[in-house]
């Protein structure tokens, strides 16, 4: 259960990050599901490099959100998205 979970939370991180990255119709469900995942570990990954700390449910998508968001800006400029 933890993994359906897991993928449909990544799902609507990855889809809410394309959106604010203006790539969504460039992206699938699977790119959105992918994005999200590797997005949420990049957020808190960076957040703890500079000291954030999510308190609550709310910080923690937003997080996820924002490394979603720096993980699709990295892949436009690396040509991924056209």
């Amino acid at each position: 259960m933890n993994l359906v979970i897991s993928l449909v939370v990544g799902a609507v991180i990855g889809w809410l990050a394309s959106m604010v990255m203006k790539t969504n119709a460039q992206m699938g469900t699977i790119a959105n599901i992918v994005v999200g995942i590797v997005g949420a570990w990049l957020g808190a990954w960076l957040g703890g490099m500079l000291g954030v700390a999510p308190t609550s449910l709310l910080g923690g998508i937003l997080l996820s959100i924002v490394g979603a968001s720096v993980l699709i800006a990295i892949l436009k400029a690396l040509n991924v998205f056209k």
